[in-house]
């Protein structure tokens, strides 16, 4: 969310934004209706002040005035009553549009209409190169029984999986090593909430509009009802989070912070769930696109700065960089362009990692600023030196997610015969400092069995 004021002056620039992120708004529209809230806004503030002054009329008044007074007070609370209705129907057109109004990108976010457009910065690491076919992480699951797809999509559904053996291990060294390598960076660890109210996507941008759109939101929605603190049943809406992002942001909601604690520097882990409407037909089988995965995340609250949030937003890649080539994954990163923004990105930038078994990148993770456009919405402010209240910068990136890191390990570290070298970074997070996973049954494997 912009401020309007910033939008009046700024129309044409925040159009374009609109139109390059292919947001269906127009901002003319909204500066109408802008226009008509506040000339409503200020017809009811001029009838309740006159309501008001009636009624401290009332103190001392004689009967005959009294009942002057009255009929006056009668006749304002009659046009109160037709205009407030008018107001609200007016305010919720306001909120709605504002919702749509993105963040204008910074000026070295590259123009484009899709994915296809995005750059590629840089590529790091060697690919492997193999002296026999390399297979895909499906096949090296199966072969080493470390991950169950057929029992999960009979259990879970569509994209069900389960981690077994030392596919569970591998993942949960994974977050363990992601873990310390945040706090050793100076971030608080949270293992936050993932049932969240509506608010708090809401504010982070994870719905299109201003509420829940199952068509288009690919996002849970609890259906059941729960109790509240007092044992009745509540009827607040309530979702799952796909990132530990909005509940790390929604932590400081309606919070004023002091300049002098800033930046905030937190990780989350948390159980991830993502309904993926909008991939019909992509990755069907595999780890690439499940339904629920755990994941660790980082965020930032910082002053409002934007040439020290680009900063801090590189600082922030820096660190996925690092764990990557700590893993020894070959990566790439890119600056991802307009037409593949959301509306609250300010500048964005993916990471990709080599996975041979698929012969394709695949993304492990992406670092977003978004300015002010979710604080915004969440009401976290700071107060500057001069004591004024500003609204504070938000940014956040993903430090490693089980699924995909999961499968390039297995597709790049794969063995002629058929094990799969663990990373020296993750030894000291596997049960009894395991190098390697090896085939259960090494005969059945030679003879093409399993």
């Amino acid at each position: 969310m912009l401020d309007i004021k910033y939008i009046r002056e700024h129309a044409e620039e925040v159009q374009q934004a609109a139109d390059d992120k292919h947001i269906d708004l127009n901002v003319q529209e909204l500066l109408t209706v802008d226009k008509e809230r506040v000339e409503r806004i200020q017809e009811i503030e001029k009838l309740s002040a006159q309501k008001n002054a009636l009624n401290s009329k009332m103190q001392g008044a004689t009967e005959h005035e009294r009942k002057e007074l009255i009929a006056k007070g009668t006749a304002l609370k009659e046009q109160l009553e037709k205009k407030e209705p008018v107001l609200r129907a007016v305010k919720q057109r306001f909120d709605a549009l504002m919702s749509l109004v993105p963040t204008i990108p910074a000026p070295d976010v590259p123009r484009g209409t899709s994915e296809d457009d995005n750059v590629v910065v840089y590529e790091k690491g060697e690919k492997p190169v193999f002296d026999f076919t390399p297979k895909t992480h499906v096949a090296l699951a199966q072969d080493l029984d470390i991950i169950d797809f057929k029992q999960g999509v009979k259990v879970s559904g569509f994209r069900g999986y389960y981690l077994k053996n030392e596919g569970a291990e591998l993942a949960m060294a994974l977050m363990m090593y992601a873990m310390h390598k945040m706090i050793a960076k100076g971030f608080t660890p949270m293992i936050p909430p993932t049932l969240v109210k509506e608010f708090a996507l809401y504010g982070t941008g994870y719905f299109a509009g201003n509420t829940y759109d199952g068509e288009r939101d690919e996002v849970y929605q609890v259906v059941t009802s729960d109790d509240d603190a007092t044992g009745k049943s509540g009827k607040e809406k309530k979702f799952l989070v796909g990132t530990a992002e909005p509940s790390l942001l929604a932590y400081y909601a309606n919070t004023v912070l002091e300049k002098k604690d800033l930046p905030l520097k937190i990780c989350g882990y948390s159980q991830c769930y993502r309904s993926e409407i909008g991939s019909y037909g992509k990755d069907t089988t595999g780890l690439y696109r499940v339904h629920e995965f755990m994941k660790v995340e980082q965020v930032v609250l910082m002053e409002a700065d934007r040439a020290k949030s680009e900063q801090m937003q590189e600082e922030m890649v820096q660190i996925s960089e690092e764990i990557l080539a700590e893993l020894g994954l070959p990566y790439r990163k890119l600056a991802i362009c307009t037409g593949d923004m959301s509306a609250g990105k300010y500048r964005m930038f993916d990471l990709e990692v080599w996975m041979p078994g698929l012969k394709r990148w695949g993304e492990t993770g992406s670092a977003s600023n978004f300015l002010d456009w979710q604080a915004r919405r969440l009401q976290v402010q700071y107060k500057d030196d001069n004591g004024k209240k500003k609204h504070v910068y938000m940014l956040n990136n993903t430090v490693l997610p089980s699924p995909r890191p999961l499968i390039a390990l297995l597709e790049n570290f794969q063995q002629k015969d058929g094990s799969v070298r663990i990373p020296r970074a993750l030894h000291a997070y596997m049960p009894g400092g395991k190098e390697s996973i090896a085939l259960k049954n090494k005969e059945d494997y030679n003879k093409g069995g399993k």
